[in-house]
């Protein structure tokens, strides 16, 4: 069964998606982007900066569907900028580096063009038994 879900705390999506999806024990987020909760404007003008944003974004969504990073299987990240990618490691490790659980798996590719103008975009799976 599939169960789709829309966040109370991100911005309505701007077309016909879910911001997460659970199928069984798994849960697939929608690649979420460096959006201001109440505007929906992209913020940040580094990827760095942008990357910072998705993972707090990435953490209100934790917290309102009951995932912790112990669930966290794999991240997606799709950027514009791959040559500045160092940065976005840096906002990575500023997360990553303070919680007990192992990191997950992760891809990183490189694009021509995100939704939005924006330099970042990442998408998350997690896996969690009821």
């Amino acid at each position: 069964m599939r169960k789709a879900m829309l966040s109370k705390n991100l911005p309505k999506p701007a077309y016909k998606y879910s911001h997460v999806t659970k199928v069984g024990p798994h849960y697939y987020m929608s690649g979420l982007l460096a959006q201001d909760r109440q505007t929906g404007a992209i913020v940040g003008e580094t990827v760095g900066d942008q990357a910072a944003k998705i993972l707090e974004n990435l953490q209100v969504l934790m917290t309102e569907f009951g995932l912790e990073f112990e669930h966290l299987a794999i991240a997606r990240i799709f950027t514009i900028q791959m040559d500045k990618f160092a940065e976005i490691n840096v906002s990575w490790e500023k997360v990553f580096n303070n919680i007990t659980a192992a990191p997950p798996a992760r891809t990183s590719i490189g694009v021509a063009a995100l939704p939005l103008g924006a330099k970042v975009e990442i998408e998350f799976t997690f896996h969690k038994k009821d």
